[in-house]
């Protein structure tokens, strides 16, 4: 071989080196490229998932303050509760005196007590003489037998009234129930 054939083979192979180098270098670059978008990725969906976690927070926190905010007076509404009953009392007592003012005067004023805790959500359960008895809503105080056939595991009597504030019982109504 000659200088010149040796030559052209040194310079064939650092051609070839170079281009190696070249697609080693282009295929050092496209890892790194891949590495990064992998990394960007990884990074958004990190991203994605902790702003869906925050925004169920703020749902469910929103959630809890509402309820918070309904049931904030279930504890001075449930001490009421024996009023209105004592009020119930009251007027049955006055239907027959004599003084109708003054009857009067207490009727206005239980209408007021309970429209005013109605406005704050408190509602009365009704429940009356011949509905079907249902132990997730009424206590069963007693039970008498039935004076009828058709009102056996029925209520027969109300002995003290139900209440609930937004869906939520604070007191069960207390009943008598017929025998079956």
């Amino acid at each position: 071989m000659s200088t010149k054939d040796k030559n052209e083979n040194i310079a064939e192979e650092q051609e070839k080196d170079i281009q190696q180098e070249q697609q080693t270098e282009a295929q050092q670059e496209l890892s790194v490229e891949e590495k990064l978008a992998e990394d960007l990725a990884k990074e958004k969906d990190k991203f994605l998932r902790l702003f869906a976690e925050f925004e169920n927070y703020k749902k469910r926190t929103s959630k809890e303050r509402s309820e918070l905010f309904k049931t904030a007076n279930q504890e001075v509404l449930g001490v009421m509760l024996p009023v209105l009953d004592d009020f119930d009392r009251a007027l049955q007592q006055m239907v027959s005196a004599e003084d109708k003012e003054l009857v009067k005067g207490v009727e206005l004023i239980s209408n007021k007590l309970r429209n005013t805790l109605k406005n704050k959500g408190l509602e009365e359960i009704e429940v009356k003489q011949g509905d079907a008895f249902d132990a997730e809503i009424h206590e069963a105080i007693t039970q008498i037998p039935a004076p009828t056939e058709d009102l056996k595991g029925k209520i027969i009597d109300v002995v003290e009234k139900g209440y609930k504030l937004s869906e939520k019982v604070l007191r069960h109504p207390k009943v008598v129930v017929g025998q079956q």
